[in-house]
């Protein structure tokens, strides 16, 4: 009997080791990653008020920026209202000396997104957070700065309702994400 129980206790090994060595050990699996702020992306895509210029900036190549979790950006987001009070569209750019002269469709393609595309770069300073009270910052668009200045508020209130941007143009409203700030502005960045 002590040997049919040690042969039954040596099968019972090999049999557990048999069955290890075919079973399949399965990778860890990473763990989701969770956001738990929103981008910049998903702040436009929630603002009304700024759909107009949300609409242009998808359209881009600086489109990319409003997803990229690493990209730290202050963007500068004119209100519809400040869009449609524009003599001319983004996509018409400024006013240019060939403009009775008729030009391909392709063309004209071509050039409104190239104005809509630097329209954008004007409202990207590539840099957040940033101090606003009196200090100029380069824009994505090239040889394009803005400058902040301080206005006279009430001292306990956010710096962003203590400032103008060009001199002219109110910030209304900050909205921080996971990638950069977005401020809404009453006006739009001049392109002069």
């Amino acid at each position: 009997m002590k040997g049919l129980f040690s042969a039954l206790t040596v099968l019972a090994s090999l049999a557990a080791s048999t069955i290890a060595q075919d079973q399949v050990i399965m990778p860890a699996v990473p763990e989701p990653l969770i956001h738990t702020e929103p981008t910049l992306f998903d702040l436009l895509t929630v603002e009304s008020r700024a759909s107009i210029f949300f609409s242009y900036a998808r359209e881009t190549k600086a489109s990319r920026l409003l997803v990229d979790q690493n990209a730290n950006i202050s963007l500068l987001v004119p209100t519809n209202k400040a869009v449609m009070a524009l003599a001319r569209k983004p996509h018409q750019g400024p006013i240019s000396i060939e403009d009775d002269i008729e030009i391909s469709e392709e063309v004209f393609e071509g050039r409104s997104k190239e104005n809509v595309e630097r329209w954008v770069s004007l409202h990207i300073i590539p840099d957040s957070p940033i101090s606003l009270a009196a200090h100029t910052f380069p824009t994505l668009a090239a040889g394009k700065t803005v400058t902040f200045t301080a206005i006279d508020g009430d001292v306990t209130a956010p710096e962003w309702t203590r400032v103008l941007l060009n001199g002219e143009v109110q910030i209304v409203q900050m909205k921080k994400a996971a990638n950069g700030v977005f401020y809404l502005i009453d006006g739009t960045v001049r392109d002069e």
